[in-house]
């Protein structure tokens, strides 16, 4: 919760010392009566030729003829010198409003040079071209010559390289500002800072985000600055803290050293700071104890230690702390101070900001909290609080924010909440958060007093929430962000959405909502962000709905049956960065209106009823585009060369293109056209550029008419997780040059006409999880290697090859294989007693490493969720292929191979130790000898085959066994049920006799049917449906074929 914290206390002692000591600042300058020197503005309009201004900011710089009157210019009143240069991005990157029009702030950005003839300003004393953008372009050392400069502001203004020691000639310098980028290339750092030495007067420094990893001693440098006051070394690399013997800054009243890897104690000589104000050390992997004993922090009012690995108890001197105004002890790590609230907490009366998010606490909400009456921010999220939350909370007047997410508190919010009058935002989110009985107008109704005029912020994703929007949504007319996500309510969106003008994000995303868009939504002027994807909306949606959106920039509703209808010459008043409509109807034609669209990154038309061609001018409008998702559709045409761009994820399958396969630029990371009539061979796709590395890491080429051979030059694909060939027309050998791909996870090649064996250069793949080379002509014998190094296999399916050789008994190392089909090969020998160790068949597992996985899901792509690894298997003469059900599938086929030892128990006695085997298929082999009595261990199994083989003996009993169909075990010398063969009299139907006593053995019969009938009938009906997790199966496959053609149309999984 840093962001609630504020940055108040730095920036006013800023300020003061800005304005008290330098007496600087435009607000003291009115530049009245005041002429600049003709030198000092043609130094000016020199510096302003090297700039690139994209909006014009310096438009007035040469209009006017008095440069003092230029924008940014400030001179001094006496002398007529420029005396300050304010050219600072107008835009504050703390302002959630403008910020999230990031393309507009980027817009106003100076950039290009700092030309030298700056030098020529002599009485220069204030520099500020902060938040702007020069490309990554070094600090200019020149700068080290400006003889008055006092202030120097270059925060992240995208300089990079090694900061300029030239620096230090700046004697007179009181506060320097080099904070550089949080991301991205133009990075900072130095060589050391013994530069540092001669700022004597220096107050003000902050090297926020500059690299300091090769400045070991940087503690002593920065103890040499006598006057500091500030001092910002957050996220700068530094990995230990120099011992320091004598402490020279004692005048330190703000200290940030957060956001490093100290991995040490807190150094005790922090705590004999008595000047210190704000002390912020979270998020730099301190250890151990807090220091207890003697705190000498007496003006101390902010502290942050949030986010350490510290492992004791609050201590003491912490409670001591009178005067502070802010204290984050957010954990948030592993380590947690479980147990109750702090009661010593109740003694730091002045406390304004709390933050206790990630403890662990596991107690109810201490009555005395509520009598802290000055708290504004209280962040109590991620614990385990339980109990109510008590009326009192309504003394908490000064309330401004309030976190309460993800607890397991009951009750709902008390009516007394509704006169927190001050409460800006309020957070109930997550799975155990607030419980209120569910129903969205209760808490709608408890929020209707003053709070619901000064909420600008409501947050309730995954909180449990049902019933109905009703008009009482409308009395939120200051909210700005809006979160009902994630929840089951239902019904239409009330018109009174229409009146919460001030909305700048809405989330009703994952509800049940239905009926049609109100056509108020139109009236939201002010909305940027709207997500209401995967609900039940219907209906047609005009231009009506989107009349004065002209602020809108994300647009997310996909997964609703929703209809666009817009006249061919429709001109959107927004200009869209994401737009997504997966399963709108927006068909025939490819809508227009895109035309008009200038910067999207984000286009997902998917399931969209499209079956024109995509016209040229998308593909010269498209450069900004990152994701793009035209699957599912009926498209046709050829789609030209993507050599240029921003592209990242391009998914266009299941479409109707033709022609050759497009070549690709090296930025593509994820390329699905797979389920498209594309057609001859694929050397020039990859090996066209095979000079030049690239990004890929997905490419799903699977059911086309590709033909040829795959060609042998993938060397420079490195990136690859996932290739998927299959169905295609693709012949000759598996290309040695795969072995290069170290990080590939998934290869599929099935259903081609591959021929020759297995490169050994595939056992270099070792993060391999999926393999699938079946229904091919490939030869050979599986090599002991495979077992060996790609230990991490779920899926080996080598079905219909022309394999040969006993199977190796180096794939018992696959811990991890669910999935094993060697079917229609000819393997001969016997099946390894090892199998038993195959455990992924045998013991159920949890958490994986390879793979993105959620609830065990293999998934590939970046977006979450998306790609699901796919298997494919043969169980009753039909073949499955499973995605979202596979980490709950394991299956055994060894059928139609030549398996045979002339000893009983052919079968390994051990099979039945893969408890958790689903399908099992060992037909048309020569198995011998009898089933082993340990397969009725097997109480998943919901498919057996051992039919045509030689066994004998009688079929072990238990209901997964009874409960086969017959046709399972024919072909061999079996008996017992389900097979009509009795095997107590040799297979011959039992003799029932005539008179009395054959009168009383029909009748013993028929109640014996009659009870053998109900309880198979009970067990192998009702009970494995309700218990056992492989009949449930049978039922969630059907779903699962269903889900995987409609999942694309109706969100993603």
């Amino acid at each position: 919760m840093m962001d609630a914290f504020p940055k108040s206390v730095p920036m006013l002692f800023l300020q003061f010392l800005i304005i008290a000591t330098l007496n600087l600042g435009s607000s003291c300058y009115a530049n009245i009566d005041v002429a600049c020197l003709e030198s000092e503005k043609r130094a000016l309009l020199s510096f302003k030729q090297g700039l690139e201004d994209p909006s014009n900011r310096l438009s007035s710089w040469g209009v006017e003829d008095d440069c003092c009157e230029w924008a940014g210019v400030v001179c001094d009143n006496s002398t007529d010198h420029v005396r300050e240069l304010h050219l600072q991005s107008p835009y504050d990157e703390e302002d959630y409003e403008i910020w999230s029009q990031y393309a507009t702030s980027e817009k106003v950005k100076l950039g290009g040079e700092v030309n030298p003839s700056l030098l020529n300003l002599k009485h220069l004393s204030y520099l500020d071209l902060s938040q702007n953008d020069f490309g990554g372009i070094p600090i200019p050392s020149f700068l080290g010559s400006l003889p008055s400069l006092q202030y120097l502001n270059l925060s992240e203004a995208g300089f990079a390289g090694t900061v300029p020691h030239q620096l230090g000639n700046l004697s007179g310098l009181r506060s320097l500002n080099l904070k550089g980028l949080p991301y991205g290339d133009a990075q900072l750092d130095v060589e050391n800072l013994d530069w540092l030495s001669g700022f004597l007067t220096l107050e003000h420094l902050d090297l926020r985000q500059v690299n300091l990893a090769k400045a070991p001693n940087w503690l002593q440098a920065v103890n040499k600055l006598p006057s500091l006051v500030e001092l910002h070394l957050s996220y700068c690399e530094l990995d230990r803290i120099p011992p320091l013997k004598h402490v020279n800054f004692k005048s330190l009243v703000v200290l940030d050293l957060s956001g490093n890897r100290f991995f040490s104690l807190i150094p005790r000589w922090i705590f004999s700071l008595s000047s210190l104000a704000s002390l912020n050390l979270g998020s730099s992997n301190f250890e151990g104890q807090i220091p207890d004993g003697f705190w000498n922090l007496t003006s101390l009012k902010v502290l942050d230690v949030s986010s350490n690995d510290l492992n004791s108890l609050l201590p003491n001197s912490l409670f001591g702390l009178h005067s502070l105004v802010s204290l984050n002890l957010s954990a948030m790590n592993d380590i947690r101070f479980e147990g109750p609230i702090p009661s010593g907490l109740q003694n730091l009366t002045s406390l304004e900001e709390l933050s206790l998010s990630g403890f662990g606490f596991n107690s109810s909400i201490p009555e005395w909290l509520y009598s802290l009456w000055h708290l504004e921010m209280l962040d109590l999220g991620y614990n385990q609080l339980n109990g109510v939350i008590s009326s009192s909370i309504g003394n908490l007047t000064s309330l401004v924010i309030l976190d309460l997410s993800r607890n397991d508190l009951e009750g709902g919010i008390p009516r007394e909440a509704g006169n927190l009058c001050k409460l800006r935002r309020l957070i109930l989110s997550g799975y155990s958060g607030i419980r209120s009985g569910g129903d969205i107008s209760d808490l709608f109704r408890t929020l209707s007093g003053c709070i619901s005029y000064s909420l600008e912020i409501l947050k309730l994703t995954k909180s449990r929430i049902s019933g109905h929007l009703t008009d009482q949504l409308g009395q939120f007319i200051n909210l700005k962000v809006l979160f009902l996500d994630l929840n089951s309510i239902s019904g239409p969106i009330p018109l009174s959405l229409g009146r919460c003008s001030s909305l700048l994000t809405l989330s009703l995303a994952r509800n049940q909502l239905n009926g049609t868009l109100p056509e108020s939504l139109g009236c939201l002027s002010k909305l940027k962000h709207l997500w209401i994807s995967r609900n039940l909306f219907e209906g047609v949606v005009s231009e009506v709905h989107f009349a004065n959106l002209t602020s809108l920039t994300i647009f997310d509703a996909s997964g609703n049956q929703l209809i666009l209808e817009v006249s061919p010459n429709w001109i959107p008043p927004f200009q869209l960065a994401e737009i997504e409509l997966r399963s709108w109807y927006l068909g025939p034609q490819f809508p227009m209106w895109l035309h008009s669209q200038k910067g999207f990154s984000v286009l997902d038309l998917s399931c969209t009823g499209i079956s024109d061609s995509i016209p040229s001018w998308f593909w010269n409008l498209s450069f900004s585009i990152q994701n793009l998702n035209l699957s599912h559709n009926q498209i046709k045409g050829k789609i030209p060369d993507i050599l240029d761009g921003d592209y990242s994820m391009i998914y266009l399958g299941s479409n109707q293109f033709t022609g050759p396969l497009p070549r690709l630029s090296s930025n593509v990371t994820e390329l699905d056209l797979s389920n498209n009539a594309f057609s001859g061979d694929i050397r020039h796709f990859i090996c066209d550029g095979k000079d030049e590395s690239n990004r890929l890491t997905i490419l799903h080429l699977g059911e086309n008419l590709l033909s040829g051979e795959i060609p042998d030059c993938w060397m420079n694909w490195t990136a690859l997780r996932v290739i998927k060939l299959g169905n295609n027309h693709l012949s000759g050998t598996i290309p040695s040059s795969l072995g290069n791909l170290l990080q590939l996870q998934s290869l599929h090649l099935r259903n081609n006409s591959l021929s020759g064996e297995v490169p050994l250069s595939l056992q270099n793949c070792t993060e391999l999880v999926t393999i699938d080379l079946g229904w091919n002509q490939l030869v050979g014998s599986i090599h002991t290697w495979l077992g060996r190094s790609l230990s991490n296999l779920k899926i080996l399916g080598l079905r219909s090859n022309n394999f040969y050789g006993e199977i190796p008994s180096e794939l018992c190392h696959f811990a991890s294989l669910q999935i094993l089909d060697l079917a229609s090969n000819s393997f001969s020998g016997s099946i390894p007693r090892c199998f038993k160790n195959l455990t992924a068949m045998a013991i159920k597992s949890h958490s994986q490493d390879h793979g993105r996985y959620s609830n065990d899901w293999i998934f590939y792509s970046s977006n979450w969720r998306s790609f699901l690894e796919n298997a494919f298997v043969v169980t009753k003469g039909r073949e499955l292929q499973y995605n979202t059900l596979l980490p709950l599938v394991t299956s055994m086929d060894l059928s139609d191979n030549d398996i045979v030892v002339p000893k009983t128990r052919m079968i390994p006695k051990e099979i039945g130790n893969m408890e958790l085997l689903e399908s099992l298929d060992f037909s048309r082999n020569q198995l011998s000898g009898e089933i082993p009595p340990s397969m009725s261990a097997l109480t998943f199994l919901s498919f057996l085959n051992v039919s045509n083989n030689n066994l004998s003996g009688q079929i072990p009993s238990s209901t997964q066994l009874q409960s086969q169909n017959a046709s399972s075990f024919t072909g061999n010398s079996l008996c017992g049920p389900p097979l009509v063969e009795n095997c107590s009299t040799g297979g011959a139907t039992p003799d029932i006799g005539e008179g009395d006593e054959g009168g009383d053995s029909e009748v013993n019969w028929f109640f014996l049917t009659a009870a053998y009938g109900f309880v198979v009938g009970f067990w192998v009906i009702v009970s494995p449906i309700l218990f056992k997790r492989s009949w449930r199966f049978a039922y969630f496959r059907f779903l699962d074929e269903m889900w995987h053609r409609i999942c694309t149309c109706f969100g993603k999984p």
